[in-house]
């Protein structure tokens, strides 16, 4: 999994900057396939193109339920009056034929009889029994030469590019598959990703807080965040303020997992052991970036271990995301970077959901940082999209981003934007 080593390690980069490290290293690490029976597939990145291998429709069939007839029978004004020979419902096709002034009762999807070319819709007809000839039909409104027909082949041809490699399948992307016959697809393995919370302070849901002691919030919103977009995390118990038991636990989770996520224990203060244990053992592909809030994220892998027979480092082949411990950094920093890294891993070709939107109020910006604001996505009469934004914007106050939706990317540099303005959004 583990990119060449990369040193010195870019520090204090852009989010651009950041992102394209991460997709590089991604397109590097890209995770192999498997085959899935379709029920299972959903969600799932296909890993190989998909052509057609049978026409569909496959056979010329009814739009409509109604009668089918030679369009050359009717007549050019008025209505007309044909004998009913028959009928033809969805399902196997009976060997009959549309002779010259008849036509046959049939549903839609139903294949079309040998002869009839046209099929004129249940309402714009009376059937007319008599007793000596048989029902007819009278044909009140005319129709348009081969109107109602479904023709082979107008949807698909044989040798048709249907789906292509890195596309989410979608429940009508199954559904084109399913309707060429196929009963399993290839796709690419889904990431395995260990999420770790670190910190002395924190204490789980549920048990008695001592003073000086935070419940433990960080976890459930990283693991809820990482289900939402498809993954089965596996939750590690949190980790102590101590480097020799951190050390020892991420060892343990490179060597069984693809992704390590963890949260806080990333800055420069004297209990933040992750910096200084990718230094020495790990391969730091940037640590910070300039982003509120989220600067201190860290990315690496592991540098290979010396003697190491079977080419893992030190660390396993786990590729390391290490977030801020702060609840809306976590947020912030999984949604512009956690994603990119979970959906290159998977050769991913669709970007994630972004929206512009119009400010409903002004927003000022002093700091050179690029910002991730919380806001609140609405959409006006006229179709147009809008976000206002959230006046709380330190990254611990989670109130806010639960009160939000989406969050406002605020470009580097100072910005005094007005109500009205466009913005790029990130909705979560």
């Amino acid at each position: 999994m583990t990119a060449a080593p990369t040193s010195p390690f870019p520090s204090r980069i852009g989010l651009d900057e950041a992102l394209a490290i991460v997709r590089a290293v991604a397109v590097k690490c890209r995770l192999g396939s498997e085959s899935l029976a379709l029920q299972r597939a959903h969600g799932r990145v296909l890993a190989r193109d998909l052509h057609a291998v049978i026409d569909q429709p496959g056979f010329d069939n009814s739009a409509m339920d109604g009668f089918a007839l030679r369009h050359a029978d009717l007549a050019s004004e008025g209505e007309t009056v044909l004998t009913l020979v028959g009928e033809q419902f969805a399902g196997r096709a009976l060997d009959v034929e549309v002779q010259p002034g008849t036509c046959l009762r049939i549903t839609t999807g139903a294949p079309m009889p040998r002869g009839a070319d046209t099929v004129v819709i249940k309402e714009n007809t009376r059937v007319e029994s008599t007793s000596l000839d048989g029902d007819r039909v009278r044909i009140l409104q005319s129709a348009k030469p081969g109107q109602h027909v479904r023709r082979a082949g107008e949807d698909v041809r044989v040798g048709d590019a249907l789906l292509a490699a890195g596309q989410v399948l979608t429940p009508s992307r199954i559904a084109l598959a399913a309707g060429q016959g196929q009963d399993r697809l290839d796709v690419v393995r889904r990431p395995t990703v260990a999420v770790f919370t670190t910190g002395d302070e924190l204490v789980e849901p549920g048990l008695p807080l001592q003073p000086g002691q935070l419940y433990n919030s960080n976890r459930e919103l990283l693991m809820g965040l990482l289900r939402a977009d498809g993954f089965e995390p596996v939750a590690w118990p949190t980790l102590p303020d101590d480097a020799d038991a951190v050390e020892n636990a991420l060892r343990h989770a490179g060597h069984a997992f693809d992704v390590v996520i963890t949260c806080g224990g990333v800055s420069a203060g004297e209990k933040d052991h992750l910096p200084a244990l990718f230094r020495r053992v790990g391969d730091v592909h940037f640590w910070k970036v300039r982003m509120k809030p989220g600067m201190p994220v860290l990315f690496a892998g592991s540098r290979p271990a010396q003697g190491d027979d079977d080419g893992h480092g030190g660390l396993g082949d786990a590729l390391f995301l290490c977030l801020p411990g702060n609840p809306v950094s976590v947020l912030a920093t999984y949604l512009a970077l956690g994603r990119s890294l979970l959906d290159g891993l998977q050769g991913r070709g669709e970007a994630r959901l972004r929206l512009r939107a119009r400010l409903q109020a002004p927003l000022c910006k002093t700091h050179e940082r690029l910002e991730l604001l919380r806001g609140r996505l609405s959409f006006g009469d006229d179709g147009a999209v809008h976000v206002e934004p959230n006046p709380a914007d330190g990254s611990h106050r989670m109130r806010a981003a639960a009160d939000s939706d989406a969050l406002i990317v605020l470009s580097e540099g100072p910005l005094d934007l007005q109500a009205g303005d466009p913005v790029d959004v990130l909705p979560y």
